[in-house]
This record gives structure tokens, sequence and C-alpha cells, in this order.
């Protein structure tokens, strides 16, 4: 929520409902009125599902937070963001990996595999969440990992985009590879 909204909800509604909530419950005390007991349950129940509901969609709906942590290990594309022939090939052909030294291995495999591979480092950039930079040997020269990548995050994680001068967008995903046959 905003800030002004923040600012309304702890200044002025709070206030207002505990010094109705005082004022309900005295007159419920003194006659002992049913009808006080239950202009206070419906007063409170809304207000409270309001923050049980606002809960459970911020929990589904805020992003996950990245750390450097999270962004090691193994990548391989990811096959369901444009699904086909081609995200499968890519899937049989290239993965890379990203270790704690900060060092990245991009993998041209055959399947199970390994072809070659490229190496070099990487350093992150951090601001609001670390940006991957990747530092490659001066040997290295391949499509795909020509550009630095962009970070997306999802609500349950994260993927990374390389821009292949060859297919385009490259989807990566943290996972293992396994055969698709």
């Amino acid at each position: 929520m905003g800030f002004g909204f923040n600012l309304f909800i702890v200044f002025i509604f709070f206030p207002m409902m505990v010094i109705l909530t005082i004022t309900i419950g005295i007159i419920w005390l003194v006659t002992k009125r049913k009808l006080f007991g239950i202009i206070l349950a419906c007063i409170w129940l809304p207000v409270i599902a309001l923050i049980l509901i606002m809960s459970i969609v911020h929990f589904f709906t805020v992003k996950k937070r990245i750390k450097v942590d999270d962004i090691y290990g193994e990548y391989i594309i990811d096959r369901s963001k444009f699904p086909g022939k081609q995200a499968d090939w890519q899937y049989n052909h290239f993965r890379f990996e990203i270790t704690p030294k900060n060092e990245i291995l991009f993998h041209v495999t055959e399947k199970e595999k390994i072809i070659k591979t490229y190496s070099g480092s990487v350093t992150f950039i951090h601001h609001y969440m670390p940006r991957l930079v990747l530092h490659m040997k001066t040997d290295t020269n391949h499509h795909v990992i020509d550009s630095e990548p962009t970070l997306y995050r999802t609500v349950w994680g994260f993927y990374y985009v390389f821009n292949s001068s060859e297919f385009g967008n490259v989807f990566f995903t943290k996972g293992h590879w396994k055969s698709i046959d």
C-alpha cells in the first residue's frame, strides 16, 4: 500500500476504531444488551477479514526478492516461454552454470553430452536486485552470451533472458537438465 494509505490507517482509522470500540464496549457492559456485542462484531469482523484477504493477496502477488546466493546454480532453457521444436532444440544444445566462485560455464551440448564449454567470471551490480555482469575470456565468442542477461522476477522465482543475434530472446531458468525424449 501507499504511504498516504498507511498514514490514514495508523493516524485516523485505528484511533477511530479504538475509540468506537471502547465506547460501544462500555455501553455494552453498562446496559448488558446483546445488540452492542453484535455491533462490535459487525465492526471488527470486516476489518479482520480485510486484513486476512490483503495478506493472502500480498503473499500470492509480491515478486520474489533475489539475493546473490539464489543466483548460483545450473540453468536450462525455459521451454515454457515459447514451447515448440525451437525451444526443445535449444534445451538440448545450451545450458550454463554459475558457481559460488563467481565463475560462469556456458555449455554447448548435444543432449547430455557437453561439446564445448565457454568460461568466464561474473560480477554483480547491486541496485534493487543483483544484476549479473559477464566477463568472458577473450577467446569466447558465442551469440547467446554476447550480451548481458536480463533478470526477470516472478512471484515464485526468476529467469534470465539473453539476447542472441541468431535466436532473439533466449530464456533460461534455474534447473537440472533432463532428457525430454
